[in-house]
């Protein structure tokens, strides 16, 4: 029974036990047949002292009976009774001593003294004793977020004959590029709107580009199973990536290495050498359309994300996939990775969320934005844009993912209101313009309110206790 006690009870042995004289208010009875007394529930409005008590006597090791010469008992230091006395109030014991217990009691596992620890306990050590101290813990809440300065409209441009599906500012931040549905992808100029030049040799809508940071080379890919290489230098075609079996939804360029990367409804992303065309790597293991891909120096070296509703991160030596991240319980159509953190974030129609790189551990869900999102962007002041089908546009602080502002620009004139609705969006190189891809066949131009101040935009924040949702 000792040993029983000890392994069973162990944690709780040196609890306090009223100084009161049970004995005269507790019948024999009350003693069970091993001589532990059984203390009764203490009357409401009783207060109690109590005294800070040691282990029961036990033998100092397997097969010794316990006799008056091998006892052993552990007693509290005095520095140690002294807090426990002073951190249990009495309307704190009388409440546990009314707690009812479970028929043939509760089972503990040796040692598992703190998941018996009611809500809000630290366990401390204290001499020899742990030590119980009930103090509150703190919910988590929301950290202030960064104030940042609202988004307005400030320019509209049209030209395309049909939806703009896709959108890429170059390099040098002159001019920015556009694919649509009407088979065309346009330049435009970055400083006036005006179109530069038209590009023409896709056979079905244009669904992803891309210019290069290494050569003067734009990328594009479209529903048609193609993927192109222009040289921009002679505006022509120089090479075609053959090798998916149906529409290629988007595209991404290494940045430190010439190889390029293709996702498509054929449920494969492909790694192509862009010089020699050569198709180096099949990624397969989505069971859906793959939607959107993206490329980094570090490893993971290339995020996909697919209607099958998972993220795959994948080894690009091998090109084999790292880790499958499940969370989402809808299509992932956007993934962004941020400029300078070691994060990502993905967007479905259920939450954005955010994850760590290497191995895609989960951050916090950014929940608000109800409806599909098509399209995520993030800049190094840490301003992420999330569009969706419906034309609505939301941006969040990054950091603590609190939503700052919301959008939903009128659609053009004439067109009708259920062709609003944001494809792609992307931040010129400045990080002071942002580009929307639409569906009523503009491309908007936003720019931050240069008027606003803390003051007269401020945040309407509450650090209210976060409820974060582990999937």
């Amino acid at each position: 029974m000792a040993i029983k006690l000890r392994n069973e009870y162990g944690p709780v042995l040196h609890m306090p036990t009223s100084k009161e004289n049970l004995k005269e208010k507790v019948p024999q009875s009350a003693s069970d047949s091993y001589g532990h007394k059984q203390y009764p529930a203490n009357q409401v409005g009783q207060e109690v002292e109590y005294l800070v008590t040691g282990t029961h006597p036990y033998p100092p090791g397997p097969g010794v009976a316990l006799t008056a010469d091998t006892k052993i008992q552990r007693m509290p230091s005095e520095s140690a009774a002294q807090s426990l006395a002073v951190a249990l109030p009495a309307s704190q014991a009388r409440a546990d001593a009314n707690r009812p217990v479970p028929a043939g009691g509760e089972y503990r596992h040796p040692g598992a003294s703190d998941r018996s620890q009611p809500a809000g306990t630290v366990v401390m050590e204290g001499g020899n004793a742990k030590n119980s101290a009930l103090m509150a813990k703190k919910a988590p809440t929301m950290p202030k977020p960064q104030w940042h300065p609202p988004w307005k409209l400030y320019r509209v441009i049209s030209g395309h004959l049909g939806w703009v599906r896709c959108i890429a500012v170059e390099p040098g931040n002159q001019w920015f590029v556009t694919g649509s549905a009407d088979r065309t992808i346009k330049i435009w100029d970055l400083a006036s709107g005006k179109l530069k030049l038209s590009l023409t040799g896709h056979i079905s809508t244009v669904r992803g580009v891309i210019v290069s940071t290494r050569s003067p080379y734009l990328f594009s890919c479209g529903e048609d199973k193609q993927v192109k290489c222009w040289d921009l230098e002679y505006n022509k075609v120089i090479r075609h990536y053959h090798g998916h079996l149906s529409a290629v939804y988007g595209l991404d360029l290494h940045p430190t290495i010439d190889v390029l990367v293709t996702c498509s409804r054929d449920s494969t992303a492909r790694i192509w050498d862009v010089r020699t065309k050569a198709s180096v790597h099949t990624l397969s293991g989505h069971t859906n359309a793959v939607a959107t891909v993206r490329c980094q120096a570090a490893e993971p070296q290339i995020i996909t994300g697919s209607h099958d509703t998972t993220i795959r991160l994948w080894d690009l030596v091998a090109g084999k996939t790292r880790v499958t991240l499940t969370n989402h319980k809808k299509s992932v159509r956007a993934v962004v990775l941020h400029p300078r953190h070691y994060t990502f974030a993905s967007g479905s129609p259920d939450n954005i969320k955010q994850w760590k790189f290497p191995d895609g551990s989960f951050i916090q869900n950014l929940s608000g934005h109800n409806a599909i999102i098509n399209t995520l962007t993030v800049n190094s002041d840490g301003v992420l844009v999330s569009g969706a089908d419906n034309g609505t546009m939301h941006l969040w602080d990054w950091r603590t993912g609190y939503n700052f502002q919301r959008v939903h620009a009128a659609v053009q004139p004439g067109s009708l209101d259920s062709e609003s609705g944001i494809f792609a969006c992307a931040f010129d190189q400045s990080e002071s313009r942002l580009l929307t891809a639409e569906a009523d066949k503009t491309i908007k131009v936003y720019k931050e309110d240069d008027t606003a101040t803390e003051e007269t935009h401020p945040v309407s924040w509450k650090p209210e206790i976060i409820k974060r949702k582990r999937f």
